[in-house]
Protein backbone atom coordinates (compact mmCIF):
# COMPACT_ATOMS: atom_id res chain seq x y z
CA UNK A 1 0.00 0.00 0.00
CA UNK A 2 1.32 3.33 -0.81
CA UNK A 3 0.68 6.39 0.50
CA UNK A 4 1.17 10.28 -1.34
CA UNK A 5 2.45 13.34 0.76
CA UNK A 6 -0.97 15.09 -0.08
CA UNK A 7 0.47 17.00 2.82
CA UNK A 8 3.20 16.96 5.18
CA UNK A 9 2.48 13.97 7.57
CA UNK A 10 -0.27 12.42 5.47
CA UNK A 11 -0.62 9.46 7.07
CA UNK A 12 -1.86 10.70 9.82
CA UNK A 13 -5.20 11.33 8.06
CA UNK A 14 -5.35 7.77 8.68
CA UNK A 15 -5.63 8.48 12.56
CA UNK A 16 -8.76 10.91 12.12
CA UNK A 17 -11.68 8.76 11.01
CA UNK A 18 -11.63 10.07 7.63
CA UNK A 19 -14.47 9.35 5.38
CA UNK A 20 -12.96 6.40 2.89
CA UNK A 21 -14.03 7.23 -0.99
CA UNK A 22 -12.56 3.99 -3.20
CA UNK A 23 -12.71 5.22 -6.98
CA UNK A 24 -11.70 9.17 -5.17
CA UNK A 25 -10.12 10.13 -7.64
CA UNK A 26 -12.63 9.41 -10.76
CA UNK A 27 -15.18 11.38 -11.75
CA UNK A 28 -17.59 10.95 -9.16
CA UNK A 29 -15.33 10.18 -6.26
CA UNK A 30 -13.72 13.18 -6.94
CA UNK A 31 -16.98 15.24 -6.29
CA UNK A 32 -17.85 13.45 -3.38
CA UNK A 33 -14.23 13.95 -1.59
CA UNK A 34 -14.59 17.69 -2.88
CA UNK A 35 -17.65 17.80 -1.59
CA UNK A 36 -16.86 16.19 2.08
CA UNK A 37 -13.16 17.91 2.35
CA UNK A 38 -15.66 21.40 1.98
CA UNK A 39 -17.70 20.42 4.94
CA UNK A 40 -14.27 19.95 7.16
CA UNK A 41 -14.13 16.10 7.09
CA UNK A 42 -10.56 14.01 6.56
CA UNK A 43 -11.02 12.44 3.04
CA UNK A 44 -8.90 9.61 2.49
CA UNK A 45 -8.37 8.34 -1.38
CA UNK A 46 -8.22 4.62 -2.24
CA UNK A 47 -7.66 4.47 -5.90
CA UNK A 48 -5.61 2.49 -8.39
CA UNK A 49 -4.88 5.70 -10.77
CA UNK A 50 -5.85 3.24 -13.92
CA UNK A 51 -8.47 5.28 -15.72
CA UNK A 52 -6.56 7.95 -18.01
CA UNK A 53 -6.50 11.35 -16.75
CA UNK A 54 -7.71 10.80 -13.31
CA UNK A 55 -4.63 12.06 -11.58
CA UNK A 56 -5.15 15.31 -12.15
CA UNK A 57 -8.67 14.91 -10.76
CA UNK A 58 -6.49 13.37 -7.41
CA UNK A 59 -4.19 16.68 -8.08
CA UNK A 60 -7.20 19.24 -8.16
CA UNK A 61 -8.24 17.82 -4.80
CA UNK A 62 -4.88 18.40 -3.25
CA UNK A 63 -4.39 21.52 -4.37
CA UNK A 64 -8.28 22.90 -3.34
CA UNK A 65 -8.10 21.15 0.19
CA UNK A 66 -4.12 20.62 1.25
CA UNK A 67 -4.88 19.57 4.89
CA UNK A 68 -7.56 17.61 4.08
CA UNK A 69 -7.14 15.33 1.40
CA UNK A 70 -4.97 12.04 1.72
CA UNK A 71 -4.27 9.43 -1.05
CA UNK A 72 -3.93 5.62 -0.88
CA UNK A 73 -2.08 4.57 -4.64
CA UNK A 74 -3.96 0.60 -4.49
CA UNK A 75 -5.96 -1.75 -6.17
CA UNK A 76 -9.47 -2.88 -4.80
CA UNK A 77 -8.64 -6.18 -4.80
CA UNK A 78 -5.61 -6.01 -2.81
CA UNK A 79 -7.23 -7.24 0.65
CA UNK A 80 -4.68 -6.41 2.91
CA UNK A 81 -4.72 -2.52 1.75
CA UNK A 82 -8.42 -2.55 1.60
CA UNK A 83 -8.62 -3.32 5.18
CA UNK A 84 -5.78 -0.72 6.43
CA UNK A 85 -7.26 1.94 4.26
CA UNK A 86 -11.13 0.87 6.22
CA UNK A 87 -9.73 0.66 9.51
CA UNK A 88 -10.52 3.75 10.41
CA UNK A 89 -12.70 4.97 8.31
CA UNK A 90 -16.13 6.97 9.88
CA UNK A 91 -18.31 5.98 6.58
CA UNK A 92 -17.20 4.68 3.32
CA UNK A 93 -18.90 5.65 -0.50
CA UNK A 94 -17.84 2.80 -2.90
CA UNK A 95 -16.88 3.90 -6.69
CA UNK A 96 -13.96 1.87 -7.69
CA UNK A 97 -15.69 -0.42 -10.20
CA UNK A 98 -14.50 -1.91 -13.67
CA UNK A 99 -17.21 0.18 -15.38
CA UNK A 100 -17.23 -0.43 -18.91
CA UNK A 101 -19.82 -3.29 -20.42
CA UNK A 102 -16.75 -3.09 -23.63
CA UNK A 103 -14.22 -4.28 -21.12
CA UNK A 104 -16.28 -6.74 -19.34
CA UNK A 105 -16.67 -8.85 -22.37
CA UNK A 106 -13.09 -8.99 -23.22
CA UNK A 107 -12.01 -9.83 -19.71
CA UNK A 108 -14.40 -11.22 -17.84
CA UNK A 109 -12.39 -12.68 -15.05
CA UNK A 110 -10.76 -9.08 -14.27
CA UNK A 111 -14.60 -7.60 -14.05
CA UNK A 112 -15.74 -10.24 -11.78
CA UNK A 113 -12.17 -9.72 -9.74
CA UNK A 114 -12.72 -6.20 -9.31
CA UNK A 115 -16.35 -5.57 -8.91
CA UNK A 116 -17.43 -8.51 -6.80
CA UNK A 117 -14.66 -9.68 -4.78
CA UNK A 118 -13.19 -6.19 -4.61
CA UNK A 119 -16.34 -5.35 -2.78
CA UNK A 120 -16.48 -7.97 -0.59
CA UNK A 121 -12.95 -7.20 0.61
CA UNK A 122 -14.57 -3.51 1.95
CA UNK A 123 -17.15 -5.41 3.34
CA UNK A 124 -15.54 -8.20 5.14
CA UNK A 125 -13.14 -5.33 6.62
CA UNK A 126 -15.88 -3.30 7.93
CA UNK A 127 -17.75 -6.12 9.02
CA UNK A 128 -15.01 -7.33 11.31
CA UNK A 129 -14.29 -4.08 12.85
CA UNK A 130 -17.61 -4.50 14.51
CA UNK A 131 -18.93 -0.70 14.40
CA UNK A 132 -21.30 0.64 12.44
CA UNK A 133 -19.71 2.44 9.67
CA UNK A 134 -21.87 3.54 6.80
CA UNK A 135 -21.62 2.27 3.06
CA UNK A 136 -23.06 3.61 0.00
CA UNK A 137 -22.44 1.87 -2.86
CA UNK A 138 -22.34 2.97 -6.49
CA UNK A 139 -24.55 0.12 -8.06
CA UNK A 140 -26.07 0.64 -11.75
CA UNK A 141 -29.22 0.43 -13.75
CA UNK A 142 -27.66 -2.53 -15.89
CA UNK A 143 -29.15 -4.66 -12.66
CA UNK A 144 -32.46 -4.43 -14.71
CA UNK A 145 -30.73 -6.12 -17.78
CA UNK A 146 -31.82 -5.03 -21.49
CA UNK A 147 -35.67 -4.64 -20.43
CA UNK A 148 -36.57 -6.28 -23.78
CA UNK A 149 -39.78 -6.82 -22.47
CA UNK A 150 -41.07 -3.00 -22.02
CA UNK A 151 -42.58 -2.38 -25.36
CA UNK A 152 -41.51 0.73 -27.39
CA UNK A 153 -43.02 2.93 -29.99
CA UNK A 154 -40.27 5.49 -31.53
CA UNK A 155 -41.28 9.36 -31.82
CA UNK A 156 -39.48 12.85 -32.53
CA UNK A 157 -36.01 10.86 -32.29
CA UNK A 158 -36.52 8.81 -29.62
CA UNK A 159 -38.02 5.73 -28.03
CA UNK A 160 -41.05 5.74 -25.56
CA UNK A 161 -42.71 3.23 -23.77
CA UNK A 162 -46.25 2.12 -24.40
CA UNK A 163 -46.98 1.89 -20.56
CA UNK A 164 -48.50 5.45 -19.67
CA UNK A 165 -47.28 4.24 -16.16
CA UNK A 166 -43.32 3.98 -16.94
CA UNK A 167 -43.74 6.68 -19.61
CA UNK A 168 -44.79 9.25 -17.19
CA UNK A 169 -42.66 7.64 -13.79
CA UNK A 170 -40.02 5.65 -14.94
CA UNK A 171 -38.39 2.33 -14.18
CA UNK A 172 -38.94 1.77 -10.58
CA UNK A 173 -37.18 -0.56 -8.14
CA UNK A 174 -39.98 -3.26 -7.69
CA UNK A 175 -38.60 -3.93 -11.22
CA UNK A 176 -36.97 -7.89 -11.28
CA UNK A 177 -32.98 -8.29 -11.13
CA UNK A 178 -32.05 -9.73 -14.82
CA UNK A 179 -28.30 -9.43 -14.89
CA UNK A 180 -27.01 -9.22 -18.62
CA UNK A 181 -22.92 -9.36 -19.64
CA UNK A 182 -20.54 -9.89 -16.91
CA UNK A 183 -20.59 -6.20 -16.15
CA UNK A 184 -24.15 -6.79 -14.87
CA UNK A 185 -23.46 -9.74 -13.44
CA UNK A 186 -20.60 -8.25 -11.43
CA UNK A 187 -22.41 -4.88 -10.55
CA UNK A 188 -25.39 -6.68 -10.15
CA UNK A 189 -23.84 -9.27 -7.79
CA UNK A 190 -22.02 -7.08 -5.87
CA UNK A 191 -25.01 -4.55 -5.35
CA UNK A 192 -27.28 -7.77 -3.57
CA UNK A 193 -23.85 -8.31 -1.60
CA UNK A 194 -24.12 -4.86 -0.24
CA UNK A 195 -27.81 -5.40 0.00
CA UNK A 196 -27.40 -8.44 2.01
CA UNK A 197 -24.27 -7.48 4.54
CA UNK A 198 -27.54 -5.11 6.09
CA UNK A 199 -29.76 -8.05 6.10
CA UNK A 200 -27.32 -10.63 7.44
CA UNK A 201 -25.08 -8.71 9.81
CA UNK A 202 -26.95 -5.42 10.33
CA UNK A 203 -24.30 -3.42 8.36
CA UNK A 204 -25.96 -0.05 7.83
CA UNK A 205 -25.68 -0.32 3.74
CA UNK A 206 -27.26 1.47 0.49
CA UNK A 207 -27.28 1.23 -2.56
CA UNK A 208 -27.84 3.80 -5.79
CA UNK A 209 -28.32 2.13 -8.89
CA UNK A 210 -27.43 5.16 -10.92
CA UNK A 211 -28.62 5.92 -14.22
CA UNK A 212 -26.19 8.33 -16.30
CA UNK A 213 -24.32 10.83 -14.61
CA UNK A 214 -22.36 13.55 -15.93
CA UNK A 215 -20.86 17.18 -15.19
CA UNK A 216 -17.54 18.81 -14.25
CA UNK A 217 -14.31 16.32 -13.61
CA UNK A 218 -15.48 13.82 -16.09
CA UNK A 219 -13.54 12.15 -18.53
CA UNK A 220 -15.91 10.91 -20.55
CA UNK A 221 -14.60 7.46 -22.95
CA UNK A 222 -16.81 5.78 -26.12
CA UNK A 223 -17.14 3.07 -23.87
CA UNK A 224 -18.24 5.00 -20.27
CA UNK A 225 -19.36 8.57 -19.80
CA UNK A 226 -21.11 9.35 -22.72
CA UNK A 227 -22.44 12.65 -22.12
CA UNK A 228 -19.05 14.21 -21.58
CA UNK A 229 -17.41 12.03 -24.22
CA UNK A 230 -19.69 13.73 -26.79
CA UNK A 231 -18.73 17.10 -25.64
CA UNK A 232 -15.41 16.51 -25.99
CA UNK A 233 -15.66 14.50 -29.67
CA UNK A 234 -17.64 17.41 -30.68
CA UNK A 235 -15.45 20.40 -29.10
CA UNK A 236 -12.10 18.56 -30.41
CA UNK A 237 -14.15 18.89 -34.07
CA UNK A 238 -14.07 14.92 -33.89
CA UNK A 239 -16.91 12.75 -35.26
CA UNK A 240 -19.42 10.97 -33.06
CA UNK A 241 -19.87 7.29 -33.37
CA UNK A 242 -23.24 6.19 -32.34
CA UNK A 243 -24.26 2.34 -31.44
CA UNK A 244 -27.89 1.48 -32.54
CA UNK A 245 -30.36 3.99 -34.03
CA UNK A 246 -29.17 7.04 -31.32
CA UNK A 247 -32.80 6.59 -30.27
CA UNK A 248 -32.13 4.91 -27.13
CA UNK A 249 -32.75 7.22 -24.36
CA UNK A 250 -31.29 7.77 -20.54
CA UNK A 251 -32.45 9.82 -18.07
CA UNK A 252 -28.88 12.51 -17.42
CA UNK A 253 -28.24 13.63 -13.84
CA UNK A 254 -25.50 16.45 -13.02
CA UNK A 255 -22.77 15.66 -10.38
CA UNK A 256 -24.51 18.16 -7.83
CA UNK A 257 -27.29 16.16 -7.93
CA UNK A 258 -25.64 13.28 -7.43
CA UNK A 259 -23.24 14.38 -4.79
CA UNK A 260 -26.28 15.58 -2.91
CA UNK A 261 -27.77 11.85 -2.99
CA UNK A 262 -25.25 10.17 -1.75
CA UNK A 263 -24.35 12.83 1.46
CA UNK A 264 -28.12 12.39 2.28
CA UNK A 265 -27.66 8.68 2.14
CA UNK A 266 -24.91 9.12 4.30
CA UNK A 267 -26.71 11.45 6.68
CA UNK A 268 -29.72 9.33 6.84
CA UNK A 269 -28.62 5.88 6.88
CA UNK A 270 -30.36 4.55 9.86
CA UNK A 271 -33.74 5.32 7.83
CA UNK A 272 -32.10 4.04 4.58
CA UNK A 273 -30.26 1.08 5.62
CA UNK A 274 -30.46 -2.20 3.37
CA UNK A 275 -32.70 -0.41 0.84
CA UNK A 276 -32.13 0.48 -3.02
CA UNK A 277 -32.41 3.61 -4.92
CA UNK A 278 -33.01 4.58 -8.86
CA UNK A 279 -30.70 7.45 -9.14
CA UNK A 280 -30.97 9.51 -12.27
CA UNK A 281 -32.37 12.60 -13.58
CA UNK A 282 -35.89 11.16 -14.13
CA UNK A 283 -38.55 11.61 -16.70
CA UNK A 284 -38.02 15.83 -17.16
CA UNK A 285 -34.17 14.93 -17.73
CA UNK A 286 -34.90 12.27 -20.23
CA UNK A 287 -33.22 12.62 -23.48
CA UNK A 288 -31.89 10.17 -26.40
CA UNK A 289 -28.40 10.66 -27.99
CA UNK A 290 -29.38 12.38 -30.99
CA UNK A 291 -31.44 14.99 -28.80
CA UNK A 292 -27.95 15.47 -26.82
CA UNK A 293 -26.37 15.99 -30.40
CA UNK A 294 -28.93 18.51 -31.15
CA UNK A 295 -28.29 20.34 -28.23
CA UNK A 296 -24.71 20.15 -28.12
CA UNK A 297 -24.62 21.54 -31.61
CA UNK A 298 -27.01 24.80 -30.37
CA UNK A 299 -24.48 25.39 -27.78
CA UNK A 300 -21.10 24.94 -29.63
CA UNK A 301 -22.90 26.80 -32.67
CA UNK A 302 -21.87 24.33 -35.48
CA UNK A 303 -22.81 20.87 -36.42
CA UNK A 304 -21.41 17.84 -35.59
CA UNK A 305 -20.46 15.05 -37.79
CA UNK A 306 -21.63 11.71 -36.78
CA UNK A 307 -21.11 7.76 -37.59
CA UNK A 308 -23.35 4.70 -37.16
CA UNK A 309 -22.62 1.73 -35.89
CA UNK A 310 -24.29 -1.71 -35.15
CA UNK A 311 -25.80 -1.90 -31.25
CA UNK A 312 -23.67 -2.96 -28.37
CA UNK A 313 -24.30 -6.27 -26.48
CA UNK A 314 -26.52 -5.22 -23.70
CA UNK A 315 -27.46 -1.89 -24.53
CA UNK A 316 -30.81 -0.46 -23.46
CA UNK A 317 -33.09 1.15 -26.06
CA UNK A 318 -34.93 2.51 -23.24
CA UNK A 319 -33.73 3.77 -19.40
CA UNK A 320 -35.47 6.64 -17.52
CA UNK A 321 -35.52 6.40 -13.28
CA UNK A 322 -38.16 6.56 -11.50
CA UNK A 323 -37.11 9.01 -9.02
CA UNK A 324 -39.91 9.28 -6.58
CA UNK A 325 -38.60 6.90 -4.00
CA UNK A 326 -35.66 8.59 -3.58
CA UNK A 327 -36.87 11.87 -3.78
CA UNK A 328 -39.66 11.08 -0.80
CA UNK A 329 -36.82 9.42 1.71
CA UNK A 330 -33.93 11.31 1.31
CA UNK A 331 -35.38 14.71 0.71
CA UNK A 332 -34.09 15.73 -2.50
CA UNK A 333 -34.48 18.93 -4.19
CA UNK A 334 -35.55 19.43 -8.11
CA UNK A 335 -32.74 17.85 -9.87
CA UNK A 336 -30.45 20.44 -12.83
CA UNK A 337 -31.95 20.68 -15.84
CA UNK A 338 -30.01 18.79 -18.56
CA UNK A 339 -30.29 21.86 -21.15
CA UNK A 340 -28.04 23.85 -18.17
CA UNK A 341 -25.85 21.42 -17.05
CA UNK A 342 -24.93 20.12 -20.43
CA UNK A 343 -24.08 23.89 -21.70
CA UNK A 344 -22.56 23.90 -18.38
CA UNK A 345 -20.15 20.73 -19.04
CA UNK A 346 -19.12 21.87 -22.07
CA UNK A 347 -17.79 25.20 -20.80
CA UNK A 348 -15.96 23.02 -18.35
CA UNK A 349 -14.04 20.86 -20.91
CA UNK A 350 -13.46 24.07 -22.78
CA UNK A 351 -11.34 25.31 -20.23
CA UNK A 352 -10.12 22.23 -18.85
CA UNK A 353 -9.00 21.21 -22.78
CA UNK A 354 -7.72 24.67 -22.99
CA UNK A 355 -10.05 24.79 -26.34
CA UNK A 356 -10.70 28.01 -27.75
CA UNK A 357 -14.50 28.48 -28.57
CA UNK A 358 -16.32 27.09 -31.13
CA UNK A 359 -19.15 29.71 -33.02
CA UNK A 360 -20.42 32.76 -32.59
CA UNK A 361 -21.13 32.50 -28.58
CA UNK A 362 -18.38 31.90 -26.14
CA UNK A 363 -19.51 29.00 -24.49
CA UNK A 364 -19.80 30.39 -21.23
CA UNK A 365 -22.56 32.92 -22.30
CA UNK A 366 -24.24 29.97 -23.37
CA UNK A 367 -24.15 28.63 -20.46
CA UNK A 368 -25.73 31.62 -18.62
CA UNK A 369 -28.29 32.10 -21.25
CA UNK A 370 -29.75 28.77 -19.66
CA UNK A 371 -29.33 29.54 -16.25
Amino acid sequence: MKTTDAQAGAPAVLRRRPVLVTGGAGFIGSNLADRFASEGHDVLIYDVLARPGVDRNLEWLKKRHPSKISAVIGDIRDETAVADAASEAQAVFHMAAQVAVTTSLVDPREDFEINIRGTLNLLDALRQRNERVPLIFASTNKVYGDLADVELEKTNDAYKPRDPAIRDAGIGETRPLDFHTPYGCSKGAADQYVLDYARSFGAPTCVMRMSCIYGQRQMGTEDQGWVAHFLIRALEGEPITIYGDGCQVRDVLDISDAVDAYAAAWKQIDSVQGRAFNLGGGPKNAISLRQLITHIEDVIGRPVETIYSDWRAGDQRYYVSDTRLVTRKLGLKQPTSWLKGVAALASWLQAERGLASLGSTPLPQAAEALS
